[in-house]
C-alpha cells in the first residue's frame, strides 16, 4: 500500500475509533454480521452460476444504458467495469476469501465490503437475465444517472441536508406516512426497501421520484441500488477515480450524509446490510430491543420510537436542518416544489391566460412597509367557488438598508419556488405570465391565500435576512386592483429589461466566481458574467451579486475584469480570473478561457444542464442534455459524456454549460458563436426555439435559424446529419475548420 494510501485509509478509519472499547467488541452482533455476509455471498454464487450456465460466460452485464459507470459499487470500490457475467467470479473469489472468522473490526467491515460486492452481483445478475423487467410499479429498481445529477444541485446548496435509507416494515401504515412525509418536509431524499413501500400504498402515498426523490427501490437485494446510487455520487461529482475505495469512503462519511433505519424483525443478512452502510460511514438505526452484545455505539444501536430515531440519526450524521416552522394547514418546503395539480384535482386557479395575473416584487422606504403583515384585497379562497379562475396579483414590499433595486428581479424569481413549497399549491410562470392552482385536497385543510403568504414571508425571510429588513405580501384577487398592479408591473418590467439589454459582460468591471457546488466537486469554480449564467442555469450574475451582498464571505466572490487583467480578449481570459481558479481550485486549474471551448474552457462539474461535444465530421458543436438519454452525433450519451468530462475537470473540446447561455451574444465568439450549433435534443430546440431564432437573425442567418439545427429526428450520427445540414446550408459548413 502506498503512503498516500495509507494515509486515507487512516483518515477514514478514525471515524470508527473509541466507539468500542478494548476488549468490549460486540461479538454476538459480530457473528451475526459474519453469518450473513457468507449467505449473501452464497446466494450470489448461486445465481451468478446459474447465468453462466444458462447464458454463457460472455453474456452481457450492465443496467439497460442506464449509467455510465458500468456496475457502479463494484467499479467505485474495485476499479474494474464489468462487462460480462464471467467477469464477476474472480471479484466473487476475492470477496469470499477475506471474509475470516476471527470476529474483529477490522474483519468486520471487509464483511460490509463483501455484501455491498455480492449484493451488486446479485442484482446486475438480474438484470442480466431479464428477472428485473418484473418489477411492480411503483418499484423502481436501479436508479440511472439522470437521477444522481437532477437532484445533485440540491445536494450542494444542502436544500437535501441528508439522505435515509429505510429497510423493513414500520409497527403501523400510519408510522410509515408519518415518518416519510416527516422526512420529506426536513427536505430528505429518501430510499425504500421492503414492506414500508406496501404500507405506504396502503395509506394513499404517492410516489414522483421526479418532483422528489423518494426512491421505492424495491425488496431485498435492492437495496444496493442506494449503495450504487452514493458511490455515483463520488464519482460524478468530485471526480474520483475507480478503484480509489478509500478517497469514495471518505467521500461518503464526509458529504453523502446518509443513515440507515432498519425496521421490523432482524435476521443475519439484514445484519450484514446493516455492516455494508457502516462500512461506508452511515450508522444504522433499529427499532427492535438489543442484546449488550448486540450494540455498537454510534453505528448499530437501537431508538423504538420511530420520531426519536429521526432525531438520533440527524444528531449522529451531523445534519444541519434548515425547514422552518410555519403556522399553516398545509406541509411546506422544498419537497413540495415538483409537485403537479391537474385540472381534476384542481380547486381554483389564478393567472395562465385564464385570468389576469401578475407578481411583483418592489423596493420601498421604511415607512411603506410593515413587516409581516398579509393582506388578502377581495375574496380569499374560503369565498371562491370550486373550479373557476380569480384573478391575482401578488405585490411583495420590500424595505432594506443593504437592499438595492437590482435585487428585486432576484427576489422575484423566488415566488415561484416559495408558492410551490406549499404541498397542494402549484405555480409556474413569472411576471404576468405566471399560473397557479390551489388543490382540492388544500382546500379541504383550510389553506387560504393568507396561509400562502406566511410561506412566502418566511422563506423570504429566512433566505434573504441580510438584506431584508421588513417585509410585506399583498394578494390582490379584486379584478379593478389586479389591473391597477398590472399597470404598474409592465412599466416595471420594461424599465428593467431595458436596462438588462446594456447589462453585457463589456459593460461591467467584475465577474463573479460560484464555488457553491465545492460541497460537493472540491476542484470545480464557475465564473458567472452577465452574458453568462452557471452551468447549473441557476445562478445568473444578478443572483450571484446578490448572494455576495447577502454574505461577503460566501461562495460568489467578486473578481476585478478591467483593462490591467485582460490577457486575451477575444478568448476571454483575464489574469484575475486565472488566480482566482488556481486559488479555489487547490491549484488544479491555473487558467480559464471564458469564451471557447477549445483552449482552457471553464471546469465542468456534475449540475450542468448542457454538455457541449464538438462533432468534427460537421466543423461544429453539439449539445445534449441530462433529460436526454439518447445516443448524440459524438457517440456518447449525457451520462457518458458527463463521466468524462465532470468532477472539475478542464477538457478542451468539451464543455458543460447552462440552457440559456447557448442563446448569449457571448456563447463561445472564439469558436464562432451560436453559428457552430448543429445538433441538439428537439426537446431542447422546441425549448428555445424562438431565442434561437431571434438570435440566429442578429448573426444574419435568417429567420428561421432552429430548424437548420439537427436533432434525434434526423439523427444521432454525423453521417445521418451531415447531408440535412448541407441541405439546410448550415453556416457551420461554411466557417474555419475547428480542428
Amino acid at each position: 500500500m502506498s503512503t498516500a494510501w495509507r494515509v486515507e485509509r487512516e483518515r477514514f478509519e478514525e471515524i470508527y475509533e473509541g466507539s468500542i472499547e478494548p476488549g468490549k467488541e460486540p461479538k454476538k452482533l459480530f457473528r451475526q454480521a459474519y453469518e450473513g455476509t457468507i449467505v449473501a455471498l452464497s446466494y450470489a454464487e448461486i445465481l451468478l452460476n446459474k447465468a453462466i450456465k444458462d447464458y454463457g460466460e460472455d453474456h452481457p452485464v450492465g443496467y439497460g444504458g442506464e449509467t455510465a459507470y458500468f456496475i457502479p459499487a463494484i467499479r467505485a470500490l474495485s476499479g474494474l467495469e464489468i462487462r460480462t457475467l464471467g467477469e464477476f467470479v474472480p471479484i466473487l473469489n476475492k470477496m469470499r476469501d477475506q471474509v475470516r472468522l476471527e470476529l474483529t473490526l477490522e474483519n468486520a467491515l471487509l464483511w460490509g465490503e463483501a455484501v455491498i460486492h455480492a449484493a451488486e452481483i446479485i442484482e446486475a445478475v438480474r438484470y442480466a437475465t431479464g428477472a428485473h423487467e418484473f418489477l411492480p410499479r411503483p418499484w423502481t429498481g436501479f436508479l440511472s444517472d439522470t437521477y444522481v445529477r437532477k437532484w445533485g444541485i440540491k445536494h450542494v446548496d444542502w436544500t437535501i441536508p441528508g439522505e435515509v435509507v429505510i429497510v423493513g416494515r414500520f409497527r403501523t401504515s400510519d408510522d410509515a406516512l408519518r415518518i416519510v412525509n416527516k422526512l420529506v418536509q426536513k427536505g430528505f431524499m429518501i430510499f425504500l426497501v421492503d414492506e414500508v413501500i406496501e404500507q405506504l400504498l396502503e395509506k394513499g402515498y404517492k410516489f414522483d421520484i421526479d418532483a422528489w426523490p423518494v426512491y421505492p427501490l424495491g425488496n431485498f437485494t435492492q437495496v444496493i441500488h442506494a449503495v450504487n446510487y452514493a458511490l455515483r455520487a463520488s464519482s460524478i461529482f468530485p471526480g474520483i477515480p475507480a478503484g480509489d475505495k478509500f478517497m469514495h469512503r471518505n467521500y461518503q462519511r464526509d458529504r453523502i450524509l446518509v443513515f440507515v433505519m432498519a425496521l421490523g424483525e432482524r435476521d443475519i443478512v439484514k445484519v450484514a446490510a446493516c455492516f455494508a452502510a457502516i462500512y461506508l460511514g452511515f450508522p444504522c438505526l433499529v427499532d427492535q430491543p438489543l442484546d449488550e452484545d448486540e450494540i455498537w455505539p454510534d453505528w448499530y444501536f437501537s431508538v423504538p420510537d420511530y420520531d426519536e430515531m429521526v432525531q438520533e440519526g440527524i444528531e449522529v450524521r451531523g445534519i444541519k436542518i434548515t425547514a422552518i416552522d410555519i403556522d399553516v394547514p398545509i406541509a411546506h418546503g422544498p419537497a413540495f416544489e415538483g409537485e403537479a395539480i391537474r385540472k381534476a384535482d384542481m380547486f381554483v386557479e389564478f393567472g395562465g391566460g385564464r385570468s389576469p395575473a401578475c407578481e411583483l416584487v418592489k423596493m420601498v422606504p421604511a415607512e411603506e412597509v410593515t413587516d409581516g403583515k398579509i393582506e388578502v384585497i377581495g375574496p380569499d379562497v374560503d369565498q371562491m367557488e370550486e373550479g373557476k379562475a380569480y384573478p391575482l396579483g401578488i405585490l411583495i414590499k420590500v424595505y432594506g438598508r443593504k437592499f438595492q433595486e437590482d435585487f428585486e428581479p432576484v427576489l422575484e424569481r423566488r415566488v415561484h419556488y416559495y408558492f410551490n413549497y406549499g404541498e397542494g399549491v402549484w405555480h409556474m410562470g413569472q411576471r404576468d405570465q405566471n399560473w397557479a392552482r390551489i388543490s382540492k385536497a388544500a382546500r379541504e385543510k383550510g389553506v387560504t391565500l393568507k396561509d400562502i403568504g406566511k410561506i412566502l414571508y418566511a422563506y423570504y425571510k429566512k433566505e434573504y435576512a441580510a438584506i431584508v429588513d421588513r417585509l410585506e405580501v399583498q394578494f390582490m384577487t379584486d379584478a379593478s386592483e389586479v389591473e391597477k398592479l398590472l399597470k404598474e408591473a409592465r412599466e416595471k418590467y420594461q424599465k428593467r429589461d431595458d436596462r438588462l439589454k446594456n447589462l453585457r459582460d463589456d459593460a461591467v468591471d467584475v465577474f463573479y466566481t460560484c464555488t457553491l457546488c465545492q460541497s460537493f466537486a472540491p476542484t470545480h469554480i464557475c465564473f458567472v458574467s452577465p452574458e453568462r449564467t452557471g452551468l447549473c442555469g441557476a445562478v445568473s450574475w444578478l443572483d450571484a451579486k446578490a448572494t455576495y451582498e447577502i454574505d461577503p464571505t460566501g461562495v460568489c466572490q467578486p473578481v476585478p475584469i478591467t483593462s490591467e487583467y485582460v490577457i486575451d480578449p477575444v478568448k476571454g481570459e483575464w489574469s484575475s480570473l486565472n488566480e482566482e481558479a488556481a486559488a479555489r481550485t487547490q491549484g488544479k486549474t491555473t487558467s480559464v478561457c471564458m469564451y471557447t471551448m477549445m483552449d482552457r474552457p471553464m471546469t465542468t462539474c456534475g449540475c450542468c444542464e448542457c454538455i457541449l461535444a464538438v462533432v468534427p465530421e460537421c466543423n461544429g458543436i453539439m449539445v445534449t442534455t441530462r433529460e436526454h438519454k439518447g445516443d448524440t452525433p459524438v457517440g456518447m450519451t449525457f451520462s457518458t459524456l458527463a463521466g468524462m468530462v465532470g468532477g472539475g475537470n478542464q477538457t478542451p473540446g468539451f464543455i458543460g454549460v447552462g440552457r440559456l447561455y447557448l442563446v448569449s451574444r457571448k456563447f463561445l465568439p472564439a469558436d464562432g458563436g451560436i453559428g457552430r450549433l448543429v445538433w441538439m435534443p428537439k426537446e431542447l430546440k422546441e425549448q428555445l426555439r424562438d431565442q434561437l431564432n431571434e438570435r440566429g437573425k442578429e448573426e444574419g442567418f435568417g429567420d428561421n435559424f432552429a430548424d437548420m439545427i439537427a436533432d434525434e429526428t434526423i439523427g444521432v450520427t454525423a453521417d445521418e446529419i451531415l447531408p440535412y445540414l448541407e441541405e439546410k446550408g448550415h453556416p457551420a459548413l461554411k466557417m474555419d475548420p475547428l480542428m
